[in-house]
């Protein structure tokens, strides 16, 4: 994705340390209302600055290991890949490979730790580089860099911020990983949590829940799958921007408007009182409350579902 594709930027900026044999991508996907094939972002950088790409269904097949086998490469950088990787492609590499994983690791190792730092309500996280071994983001650190999570941050707020801090450790720690000037750190795996491949049930917003969970949901959300409650009626409504105005007190009945202004609506949580400012009603585009309101009315006394 576009997060890897900023570390490959880098890299090719960097032609003075480092020499890229090839780029490995997956295979175009079908993309947008027509479903086109469509080539990842690497591989359309990749193309662009002349480097050959490869794209196979597996990486681990012999064939593919003998391909590989055949560039000599010292090592190799994983950003992002959503494969995994057998032993017999890491042998391949005299200096191992790398992965660049967005989270401050051993803290949210898989595959969703941007959105899971968000949704757990971190007010930390970052960008680690890690030795690729066979355990999932597992392998010892040679480096990380660290960001404030505030409210108003949301997922895609600090994807665009991560990206930045992954490319500057391959510019940085890993070259002096291959110079023989670091040496990675074991992961404490005591400290070890999860970050699960985000659902679409998890989008349905319960609004038994307390305020500042909904309010953390909605942002770990703003990458998709989004979240959403059912209107009073049964249609679907995104919500795509909140404010958490208590947290600490029960102000209705779970999900039932309570405040209507000219530019949001109140709704009450199991513990507190969320604000709702931008929303996407079905088959339209997102849109501050102030333009739904003059669309779909509603009024204090309405439950959202």
């Amino acid at each position: 994705p576009d997060f890897a594709a900023a570390s490959l930027e880098r890299l090719i900026q960097d032609d003075d340390h480092y020499e890229i044999a090839a780029v490995i991508t997956p295979p175009d996907r079908p993309a947008g209302r027509k479903m086109q094939l469509k080539p990842s972002p690497v591989k359309e950088l990749a193309l662009k600055h002349g480097l050959e790409v490869l794209t196979p269904e597996s990486v681990n097949t012999e064939e593919f290991l003998a391909k590989i086998k055949s560039y000599g490469a010292e090592s190799a950088a994983v950003v992002a890949f959503g494969q995994i990787l057998s032993q017999k492609f890491l042998d391949l590499f005299p200096r191992g490979c790398v992965n660049v994983h967005a989270s401050l690791l051993p803290r949210w190792r898989g595959a969703a730790p941007i959105q899971r730092a968000i949704m757990e309500g971190d007010r930390e996280s970052g960008v680690s580089l890690q030795i690729v071994v066979k355990k999932l983001d597992a392998g010892p650190v040679l480096g990380t860099r660290t960001v404030k999570i505030t409210d108003d941050m949301d997922a895609r707020d600090l994807h665009d911020q991560l990206k930045v801090l992954g490319a500057d450790l391959l510019h940085i720690e890993y070259m002096d990983y291959l110079r023989g000037n670091l040496t990675p750190v074991e992961q404490d795996e005591s400290l070890a949590t999860y970050a699960a491949k985000i659902t679409k049930s998890e989008a349905r917003l319960d609004w038994s829940l307390p305020a500042r969970t909904l309010f953390n949901r909605v942002r770990g959300l703003a990458m998709g799958p989004f979240a959403y409650c059912q209107l009073p009626g049964g249609s679907t409504l995104k919500i795509h921007k909140t404010k958490v105005l208590d947290e600490n007190e029960v102000h209705g009945a779970p999900g039932e408007i309570v405040q209507v202004g000219p530019e949001s609506i109140a709704v009450a949580c199991g513990q507190g009182l969320l604000e709702v400012l931008e929303v996407q009603p079905e088959s339209r585009s997102r849109m501050t409350v102030a333009e739904y309101l003059r669309g779909y009315p509603l009024s204090v006394g309405q439950k959202f579902e």
